[in-house]
């Protein structure tokens, strides 16, 4: 990515990051009433895309937005900025907000015309000793709105509950409500026992993952026995493995939680062959034609 003058698309425009600007008030800033997407970039390639589009669009239907582009725009849009960017791995950042009003108004006005976001970034490669030594976690209880399923910008629980994790030297916050495992301050989580993965259902309180969808699929394909079940704290603290799932960090093994081993204290083997799967699918996806 060129780092001096990084270029961003507003709402119809490509321009540098330092010329962009919203105004201030924009209901995304006065009430984080915006969604977001996270879309990671292999070899140039954008990966998942419909899959983040199709939750992007979920989103947006379930707080009374219609979708502001069409699929083959999107898809126009990040290429180019990708291009501009000279983006290889990375990810794009999407954002749409309701817009911009003439007063402050906790009252929706549906004549808005949406404020669209886009920015790019490089990501760094794994840090190659996670594979061998895993990744801390820590436990909190979750203090989140109850709407996760929507990809909304307003993330202050998520922050604190990540900087929280980061204060205790560990990579993520595991989230706990009611003494059930819900996910991560910033990713879906996946544990395995005697061999089965499991993963918690899908309600209002977790966001659907598409690298997490990703991963349970792959998981099918090496004929693993997967579970979608609740989990409880107590079954979480003796998993023989634990797994992060992210959007731009595939998925990491968690071998430490609040300080304890979780199974041998290495990662597993599980999480091995995932791993592996994850990455091949990505080298072989980054080098196919990106079609929408």
């Amino acid at each position: 990515m060129n780092a001096t003058v990084p270029i961003v698309w507003l709402s119809g425009r490509f321009l540098p990051l330092a010329d962009a600007a919203i105004s201030p008030l924009d209901r995304g800033f006065l009430f984080a009433d915006a969604v977001y997407e996270v879309i990671p970039v292999y070899a140039g390639r954008p990966f998942l895309f419909k899959e983040h589009l199709a939750r992007l669009d979920r989103s947006l239907n379930a707080i009374g937005m219609p979708m502001p582009m069409a699929t083959n725009d999107w898809a126009d849009v990040i290429r180019t900025l990708v291009d501009k960017n000279k983006i290889s791995d990375g990810m794009v950042y999407l954002h749409v907000s309701r817009g911009a009003d003439v007063i402050r108004n906790h009252a929706i006005n549906e004549r808005l015309s949406p404020t669209i976001f886009l920015m790019t970034s490089a990501l760094a490669p794994m840090d190659p000793t996670i594979q061998q030594q895993g990744v801390a976690a820590l436990t909190l209880p979750d203090q989140r709105w109850a709407r996760c399923d929507i990809k909304s910008t307003s993330l202050l629980p998520n922050i604190l509950a990540k900087s929280t994790a980061a204060r205790a030297q560990a990579l993520e916050a595991i989230l706990l409500d009611n003494g059930l495992l819900r996910e991560g301050s910033s990713s879906s989580v996946l544990m395995a026992k005697d061999n089965v993965l499991w993963a918690p259902p899908y309600t209002p309180e977790i966001l659907p993952g598409t690298t997490r969808d990703l991963m349970l699929r792959l998981a099918g394909e090496l004929n693993i026995t997967v579970t979608i079940a609740p989990i409880t704290e107590h079954a979480l603290r003796h998993a023989d493995e634990i797994m992060l799932c992210f959007a731009t960090r595939g998925v990491l093994p968690v071998t430490q939680l609040d300080g304890q081993p979780i199974g041998s204290g290495v990662p597993g083997p599980l999480w091995q062959h995932l791993y592996s799967a994850f990455d091949a699918y990505r080298q072989r996806i980054a080098h196919t034609a990106f079609n929408t």
